[in-house]
């Protein structure tokens, strides 16, 4: 098909030079001027037409000429990029298909060439990783290091959060010769922040995230939730963990890890309002069974005013196990353990579980049942590993046990003596 386009073209050029030459043995064409060329003695002239044509016709010759003669260099150019397409492409299939051996052999052919270089230099790497040759690896970092200084820095930073090392990810990614960084390496470098515990340099790398589309919608939506929440769990001050709040999304601001986050670091600071606060409004907006237990189990104190909150939610959410165990919990605080043992047991009844346990487990320490407070402690953690709580004795079995009890036998060290 290129072969008839050639000769199209051809046909197309002698035609016109055909007309052209007869329109040049026109005789009126002399009054357009004259143009003399005098070269080694030789005197030629021709009309300002004809030498025009002249001229475009010698750049035609050569053109052509030129092109006959470099011909066979890139023909040879065009076998040698088809031979490395067709290796990286066999080498990619022998990569997936686990030919590890053979596909760095072909990689590390097609690698030869440039336009490719660098996606093979980058998957030999990989080839040589699962084979682990150290020696190959480095020998092919290193290559790739030369032609793409970016594409190794990805390699390696994703090779070091692999193993849990953002430090070093950090130390690729910063360097130099591999910025500025595509939208993968800024998507590596705020994980890599995030794991150092600087989430609030890896806030500011959201919004390049969001421009260019560097992960999807749900990627997006975790990374934004989990650099939110250690951004705020990492403020040193109210002053920062208020500014970092404002900061935040409205939307992102009714999450509940992020709204417990805040909760739990501005109770840390002793900013108790702000924490009640903030608990209330999520709370208010949307119901969630976590923020309801954070609100009662966060020292805040002020338990006539959460209490007071607990009852009016409770009209709309009577059955929440995680209101009841709150309500159990104030109610213990403000010294009314008896009305908190009937509440635990109907936070129990409704699926409280583990928590609900415990919380009994310190009434009845408190209250002296240390029996009750075992037993309690012990369901509290078979619930934690989902097994079947034992029922508590009830009072008349208790007394019992406590009638019956026989005191242990000591020695004189203190220790328990042996029995026959």
């Amino acid at each position: 098909m290129k072969a008839l386009r050639i000769c199209l073209v051809l046909l197309v050029l002698v035609a016109l030079g055909v007309l052209g030459a007869q329109w040049l043995a026109r005789e009126d064409l002399r009054d357009w001027g004259q143009v003399f060329v005098r070269v080694g003695g030789y005197d030629l002239t021709a009309t300002v037409p004809g030498a025009i044509v002249v001229l475009i016709a010698a750049a035609l010759v050569l053109w052509i000429v030129w092109t006959l003669l470099v011909l066979p260099f890139r023909a040879w150019g065009r076998h040698r990029r088809k031979r490395a397409r067709a290796r990286l492409i066999d080498g990619l299939e022998a990569l997936q298909q686990g030919h590890y051996q053979r596909a760095e052999k072909l990689l590390d052919r097609a690698a030869q060439d440039s336009e490719v270089e660098v996606i093979a230099r980058t998957a030999a790497v990989r080839a040589a990783q699962a084979r682990d040759d150290a020696p190959s690896i480095q020998r092919h970092l290193q290559a790739l290091a030369e032609c793409s200084a970016t594409a190794h820095a990805l390699l390696l930073a994703e090779d070091a959060l692999a193993r849990a090392m953002p430090a070093q990810a950090l130390v690729a990614l910063d360097a130099a010769d591999a910025q500025p960084l595509p939208p993968r390496g800024l998507a590596l470098r705020a994980e890599a922040l995030a794991q150092v515990g600087r989430a609030g340099d890896a806030w500011g790398l959201l919004g390049p995230l969001r421009q260019h589309k560097a992960l999807s919608a749900n990627a997006y939506a975790d990374l934004e939730t989990r650099l939110g929440t250690q951004s705020l769990l990492q403020a040193d001050d109210a002053n920062a963990l208020a500014e970092r709040w404002e900061s935040l999304p409205r939307p992102l601001r009714t999450e509940a890890d992020v709204v417990a986050a805040y909760a739990q670091r501005a109770a840390a600071l002793r900013w108790d309002d702000a924490a009640t606060h903030a608990l209330e409004q999520a709370l208010d907006s949307r119901w969630d069974e976590s923020l309801i237990v954070l609100y009662g189990r966060l020292p805040v104190g002020k338990p006539d005013s959460r209490r007071a909150s607990v009852q009016r939610w409770l009209h709309s959410h009577p059955d929440s196990p995680g209101l009841l165990l709150t309500l159990a919990r104030l109610m213990r605080q403000q010294g009314q353990w008896s009305q908190a043992q009937e509440v635990l047991h109907r936070a129990l009844a409704q699926g409280a579980g583990a928590d609900a346990w415990e919380e009994l487990g310190h009434g009845y320490a408190a209250a002296g049942e240390e029996l009750l407070a075992r037993r309690s402690y012990a369901n509290a953690l078979s619930s934690g590993r989902g097994e079947p709580a034992a029922a508590l004795p009830d009072r008349d079995l208790r007394q019992q046990i406590h009638d019956h009890a026989v005191p242990e036998e000591r020695d004189v060290h203190g220790l328990p003596r042996l029995r026959d």
